[in-house]
């Protein structure tokens, strides 16, 4: 029989800050982490000045040396958002972290930017610098779920979701199963990804990278006709998930439920999407769920504000959910938080679906003709009572995914 898998705690780091206070303030004002960042000046083959970091979390001195030694600043992100989202489930020195009964589920796009010049700088001199035993560690594309892993003492499953832009929705959608199957009973799960302008360069080379250099705040605008391109940001997203049973019989509060999730694989090209495996990654999360469209509330998109990107997926969502669902994306506030943004998005919407209240699309003023029309959330937000919403999202390689959340109070 498969078991039913909650929310117990949930966290997050944003350019827009760490909790959903903060957050939804910035969002009623109209704010977006957003900045030109100044120290881009000197790339000068580099088009855009605009990212959305997470520069007020200063990572050095989180954590005392020795168990910071194996950490990069993406898997401090991590271990520290996963910390918060322990303590607010009420498990954070709980022995069932270590009963070999609690896993991790979480990624990044990459691991974290100075080692891998350090590698790079050996190569080229031959001489070691700054190379230690550590160095690999906070390189590999796993660094954050075993950093979590060994930071934390579990025993459990590792999964690694270093899966670009899906990275934090595999994570979570990978441990709702393992728990839903019996092979764990909590579960660690979300993404996270550093700021780079490496990120924003693998962007720039395809001409898909706002350009509105001046306006930071207004630069990120996805589906608006107006757009001009992407903006990488930076962030960390962590749910802790779990049995219901197990839950309930330690008396933690669900914050919600995971119903429904998939995940496909486009087969086809490595960057453009593809509309066909989307309306079917969407349409087997609902039945894995058990529903029917109609019984979704809202959507939250992937919404990178791309030409090709918000035009197939509008088209997708048109086909599944028709044009009436609300639908929005948190990637106008936040930039494009790549490895994060499934696991950020799986955060804020569960939040907003408890305060029944969602946020616009930031920027968003008049809808680019060549995407379906979808009831997109504009102006101040919208009221509504929510009962499930799904949260989609899509990376690089073709992969899609599909997750499904139901509320519970």
């Amino acid at each position: 029989m498969e078991r039913r898998v909650v929310v117990t705690g949930m966290a997050g780091i944003t350019s827009l800050g760490a909790d959903w206070q903060s957050i939804s303030a910035a969002m009623h004002e109209g704010r977006t982490g957003v900045k030109r960042i100044a120290e881009w000046e000197r790339l000068t083959d580099l088009s855009t000045r605009l990212g959305a970091p997470a520069d007020w979390f200063t990572h050095e001195g989180v954590y005392p040396r020795q168990a910071a030694r194996s950490m990069g600043r993406v898997a401090v992100l991590s271990v520290k958002t996963a910390e918060r989202a322990l303590e607010q489930a009420g498990l954070r020195d709980d022995p069932v972290l270590k009963t070999g009964r609690t896993g991790v589920a979480c990624g990044s796009s990459f691991g974290s930017t100075a080692p891998t010049v350090d590698f790079f700088r050996f190569l080229e001199t031959g001489k070691a610098g700054q190379l230690n035993a550590t160095s690999y560690i906070r390189m590999m594309g796993h660094t954050a779920p075993v950093n979590i892993a060994v930071f934390f003492g579990l025993k459990g499953r590792v999964i690694t979701t270093s899966s670009a832009c899906t990275s934090g929705s595999q994570g979570i959608g990978s441990a709702f199963e393992a728990i839903r199957n019996g092979q764990a009973d909590v579960m660690i799960a979300g993404g996270a990804e550093e700021f780079c302008p490496t990120m924003t360069m693998v962007f720039d080379r395809l001409y898909a990278t706002s350009t509105r250099n001046d306006d930071p705040n207004a630069a990120s605008r996805p589906f608006d006709k107006d757009r001009d391109g992407l903006v990488v940001g930076e962030g960390a997203g962590i749910l802790i998930l779990e049995d219901l049973e197990h839950a309930l019989a330690r008396g933690a509060t669900p914050l919600a439920e995971i119903v429904g999730y998939s995940t496909n694989c486009d087969g086809a090209h490595i960057s453009h999407p593809s509309q066909e495996t989307q309306v079917v990654v969407m349409r087997e999360a609902l039945e894995s769920a058990g529903i029917p469209a109609s019984e979704i509330s809202f959507v939250s998109g992937h919404g990178t504000s791309t030409e090709a990107g918000d035009m197939v997926e509008s088209k997708a969502t048109e086909e599944v959910y028709g044009t009436n669902v609300p639908f929005h994306t948190l990637k106008g506030h936040f930039g494009h938080t790549l490895g994060a943004c499934g696991a950020i998005e799986a955060w804020l919407g569960i939040e907003m679906m408890r305060e029944s209240w969602l946020a616009p699309i930031a920027n968003f003023s008049s809808p680019d003709p060549k995407c379906a029309p979808l009831d997109f959330i504009d102006g101040a937000g919208r009221r509504l009572d929510a009962a499930y919403f799904a949260s989609n999202n899509f990376a690089f390689g073709g992969i899609n995914t599909s997750l499904i959340f139901k509320r519970l109070s």
